[in-house]
């Protein structure tokens, strides 16, 4: 005995039910976050972009290498203070076939690294298989994270005490914390707050400051984008403009 088209219609209407749903949720999310953090940048004074499909490709290591390139949404850009100075911050959501997969913060140094450094959680599956960006080599344990670099000798140099301690106060919900090119970066869970992100920013800042530290020589020092009428610096930052 067959099963009566009436089944196998209502069948197709709860799946269509279900499927409207979970968009109406997303999209509610999505706009909700695109709302709260256009909020947060015009609170620090930040830029607000919503979408970049240039800003991703700076770097190549990291969540980047682990979910592919990708576009970047709700993007707030700007500079923030450091113990050690004004440096340029990006935030974003790092969004790949679709789905967000984690939300980037970056922070600039005034010098770039030799090596790349990855520092990720040991419960995280690290492993990828990315022909642009291989996964690097197994230092070993760097506090409660593991450590790959492209440059075992030049990353030694890298991670000292201080950098151990600057990286375990990152917090175990952001599962990778990488050092590429002149950038300090993390990648924190999707739907991260505005208070969650202030927080890493402040310890990636902190990260930045240990692998590049104030230089008191001003002839060495990297001159500021701009002045205001002030004297103090002025970023304005460039969307999907790679430096």
């Amino acid at each position: 005995m067959g099963i009566p088209a009436w089944v196998w219609f209502t069948v197709a209407a709860v799946a269509g039910v279900a499927g409207f749903a979970l968009l109406a949720t997303d999209r509610a999310q999505r706009t909700a976050r695109n709302r709260e953090r256009r909020r947060w940048a015009a609170l620090r004074g930040w830029q607000f972009e919503e979408t970049d499909h240039v800003l991703p490709t700076r770097w190549e290591a990291g969540a980047i290498a682990y979910y592919g390139t990708g576009l970047a949404r709700d993007v707030v850009a700007g500079s923030t203070f450091t113990a050690d100075g004004r440096r340029q911050v990006y935030v974003l959501d790092h969004e790949t076939g679709g789905k967000v997969n984690s939300v980037l913060v970056g922070v600039r140094c005034r010098r770039a690294l030799s090596v790349v450094i990855e520092l990720w959680l040991s419960t995280v599956p690290f492993q990828r298989d990315n022909d642009k960006m291989p996964m690097p080599d197994l230092l070993g344990p760097v506090g409660s994270r593991y450590a790959f670099v492209t440059d075992v000798p030049a990353a030694r140099k890298v991670i000292t005490p201080d950098l151990i301690d600057a990286a375990e106060e990152i917090g175990g919900d952001v599962t990778v914390v990488w050092m590429e090119n002149d950038w300090v970066l993390a990648a924190a869970p999707p739907n991260s707050s505005p208070a969650r992100l202030e927080r890493l920013l402040r310890d990636v800042g902190e990260l930045a400051d240990v692998i590049d530290p104030f230089d008191p020589d001003p002839s060495e020092r990297e001159e500021p984008v701009a002045e205001d009428d002030e004297g103090g610096e002025v970023y304005r930052p460039s969307f999907g403009r790679k430096p």
